[in-house]
């Protein structure tokens, strides 16, 4: 039976706050500053996921909470992250296709091509050769990112805000939490004359969005099975594609990423819905 919190609602607001905040700053020194992503051949930010893993465990201690009571736990494990790549799959076999269609369509002769890139916003971004070393990398440092992200958005904050006030504000609370964490992207983008006010603005807004349909659909599953792995997997699968598989015209490159992205993202959030519906109606007959 899971733990639940020893805290008031006050002293959970103040933990949430405190936590978000910390991590959020070391974020921004690291993007903005650092640039672990540029300077190393990690080609990622990986500083604050470390701190963000860090940070959670802290928490929870505080909180009294084990590694259970936030979904990471082994039931159904296998089967569980086999949904989450299924979804993954599906909806990106989708968008990808209609992609390649719609730019055939225009006569700008599309292919697929695989190599390595960080994700960019604009779309794709520094190559680097692809390499056993290259994927590898990549490969680990997605698995350090949906760990730190799950962990502390779907497992503590959703656990925490879900035992004092119910999941439904749990979840639209650690949905726009998720959705404020990927701004520094815009703000990057502006301080690299990437983009203007003007742009980073819509972007920001575009990504609060973006990352809060994610966040809602990743918390819908755990309030559906308990665990966190079919969200850690899919959210895996999305990263890893986006660096991984590409989409190549006569035009440019990933020149539709980020519409391929919400479609695929709107694709897999209404499965989930639909599949949660149905198990409510089931469970009330």
């Amino acid at each position: 039976m899971e733990n639940q919190i020893n805290k008031s609602k006050k002293q959970i607001i103040s933990t949430i706050s405190i936590l978000f905040i910390v991590l959020s700053i070391i974020k921004f020194i690291e993007f903005l500053f650092i640039r672990t992503e540029e300077h190393t051949i990690l080609a990622d930010n990986v500083i604050c996921k470390i701190c963000c893993i860090a940070g959670t465990l802290i928490a929870m201690k505080y909180c009294g909470l084990k590694l259970s009571d936030i979904g990471l736990k082994f039931k159904n494990t296998f089967k569980y992250i086999g949904c989450g790549f299924g979804l993954g799959i599906l909806t990106f076999a989708i968008s990808y296709g209609i992609e390649i269609l719609i730019l055939t369509l225009q006569g700008n002769t599309p292919h697929l091509s695989a190599y390595i890139t960080n994700f960019g916003l604009t779309g794709a971004t520094a190559e680097v050769s692809l390499s056993v070393g290259a994927v590898l990398i990549c490969i680990g440092v997605n698995i350090i990112n949906v760990l730190a992200e799950e962990g502390l958005f779907r497992g503590f904050i959703l656990k925490t805000v879900q035992d004092k006030w119910g999941f439904k504000k749990a979840n639209y609370i650690q949905a726009l939490l998720f959705g404020w964490w990927h701004v520094i992207l815009c703000v990057k983008g502006v301080m690299d004359g990437d983009m203007s006010i003007a742009m980073a603005i819509v972007f920001a807004i575009g990504y609060i969005i973006l990352a809060g349909i994610l966040a809602i659909e990743w918390g819908t599953c755990v309030n559906m099975t308990g665990v966190l792995w079919v969200g850690l997997s899919e959210h895996f699968f999305n990263n890893f594609i986006g660096n991984f598989l590409h989409v190549v015209s006569s035009t440019g490159t990933d020149e539709m990423q980020i519409i391929r992205i919400v479609l695929s993202n709107l694709l897999s959030l209404g499965i989930v819905l639909l599949i949660n519906k149905k198990k409510n109606k089931a469970a009330e007959k």
